[in-house]
């Protein structure tokens, strides 16, 4: 299904390969809120465009053409990028898939980069052979091939789509700035309400089930002391959650540790720290062990999720650090769990 807001396409332009879309340089209120739902991981999957091939302003046969994903959000960052130009965009069908992530599932690729250059007749649109393609698709596609199979040369524009008139004016050359992957606390931070929401539903079961389990006792099972002691120790369970999702992106660079589970292991050990010593943990030895054991795993388990967010990682290495970092993690959350529930017949 293609995105059903289609308030971008602004008007249609006759071309000698039939009328195609124009679309604005200017994001409005709609494309706004769209892009503010979709970080907090509402309709991410369905935010997309019609694969095919757009206009900017007014291009002619000598105008450039740039290659998208059919990512909305994608989309959205190039065609504000193009203002004041005339250009073409040419969306590849990447499944709703951002571009970097596309390249590396083989949908942004070079099969569908020549099929979507011949679906859209762009020999028909522009007299030059050059598509210009954003530099994290270049993992997924073959440059030679798309030449040798399409005709088309492809020239890779910077990491940034805010770069590209820069790019331009440079001749198609990119600066080493141009071409560098940067990750700053601010490109972090965009990240935090998708991470949040991510994981949302599976501790708020979690912290309903604590809730149940507090209630028991050797006594028998009472409603008070489930409410009283398993609201005090769903907060902890919601704070390590929180800890792991919004802190952990943000000191992700001075955490230490190369591993990301063992950052995310180092932070929630701190969060454990702060909470023991701040007398919010209790006095339960058992109890404080299970916290001591959960907290931490936890913690190590959201930060190692991160690293499909992160430019620091590559698959190999990710592969590597599940097969050391998930059966501790699941053994820690076994044992924590059991001692949390010993506690309670204490």
């Amino acid at each position: 299904m293609g995105n059903t807001n289609k308030k971008y396409i602004i008007g249609v332009i006759d071309t000698e390969a039939g009328k195609m879309p124009k679309v604005s340089t200017t994001l409005s209120v709609a494309d706004k809120w769209g892009t503010f739902k979709v970080r907090w991981s509402f309709n991410r999957m369905d935010y997309r465009v019609t694969p095919g091939i757009y206009a900017v302003g007014n291009p002619n046969r000598d105008s450039l053409v740039f290659v998208s994903a059919n990512y909305k959000l994608s989309f959205d960052v190039l065609r504000q990028s193009l203002k004041g130009m005339d250009a073409y965009i040419m969306v590849l069908d990447t499944h709703g898939i951002n571009v970097w992530c596309a390249a590396g599932k083989g949908t942004f690729g070079t099969s569908e980069v020549v099929n979507r250059i011949g679906f859209v007749e762009l020999k028909k649109l522009v007299n030059h052979r050059n598509i210009i393609l954003p530099q994290l698709g270049a993992p997924g596609v073959s440059a030679h091939e798309v030449k040798r199979l399409s005709g088309f040369s492809v020239i890779y524009g910077p990491v940034r789509a805010v770069d590209i008139k820069s790019f331009i004016n440079a001749g198609m050359k990119a600066s080493k700035k141009m071409r560098q992957v940067r990750f700053s606390i601010y490109d972090r931070l965009l990240l935090v309400p998708m991470e949040i929401m991510s994981g949302l539903k599976y501790i708020l079961w979690g912290a309903f089930i604590t809730v149940l389990l507090s209630g028991f006792s050797k006594t028998g099972y009472s409603t008070n002391t489930a409410v009283i002691v398993g609201a005090h120790s769903a907060i902890i369970l919601i704070l390590a959650y929180l800890t792991g999702t919004v802190f952990g992106p943000l000191l992700l660079p001075w955490l230490p540790g190369r591993s990301f589970a063992f950052k995310g292991g180092i932070l929630g050990f701190v969060l454990f720290a702060i909470l023991y010593f701040t007398g919010f943990m209790g006095k339960d030895l058992i109890e404080v062990i299970a916290w001591g054991l959960l907290i931490p795993g936890i913690n190590s388990f959201i930060l190692m999720n991160f690293t499909g967010a992160s430019t620091y990682t590559s698959l190999s290495g990710v592969r590597k650090e599940m097969r050391f970092a998930v059966p501790l993690q699941a053994i820690s959350a076994f044992i924590g769990i059991v001692l949390y529930v010993v506690s309670r017949f204490r």
